[in-house]
């Protein structure tokens, strides 16, 4: 599976396909920290709904999930990176996350990840290092010209 995928701008009819896959995602690990609350989920979703940055992941013309890279003057910010569950632990995530580095080889990458979250694996396996924390959040970097991720992830 990891390398038969497209990426594409998202449209407004994958708002809500999309929102309820990030509630499925996310749901377990904040009602851990107690954080779960669907209208702010879909507020954050709806800030970052943003067909120039988000794209939606599809996967023999399924709907797969989406990843946001937003381009900063010193680096990229990732974010709304959700796979439906029958897409994970296949290599898709690495493949999608191998294009997005593709798209921007000369910038360091950051992202936020929940802490506790099982995610930190992926992260990490992708030459990420964390290097600061938030109340909720771990802040991690990858930095630029790291070569090829590795991939299951």
């Amino acid at each position: 599976m990891s390398g038969a995928f497209t990426l594409r701008p998202v449209a407004e009819a994958d708002f809500e396909p999309l929102l309820d896959l990030s509630i499925r995602v996310l749901r377990e690990d904040l009602e851990r920290v107690v954080r779960f609350d669907p209208e702010r989920r879909r507020s954050r979703m709806r800030a970052g709904f943003d067909p120039a940055m988000l794209s939606a992941i599809e996967v023999d013309g399924r709907l797969a999930g989406c990843i946001a890279a937003v381009p900063a003057e010193d680096h990229v910010e990732v974010h709304s990176f959700y796979l439906e569950p029958w897409a994970q632990g296949r290599g898709l995530g690495a493949a999608v996350f191998a294009a997005v580095l593709a798209a921007h080889p000369d910038l360091p990458v950051r992202i936020e990840v929940l802490k506790g979250a099982s995610v930190h694996r992926f992260w990490e396996k992708q030459g990420f290092v964390r290097t600061g924390e938030q109340s909720f959040d771990w802040l991690y970097e990858r930095p630029a010209g790291l070569g090829a991720v590795s991939s299951p992830a």
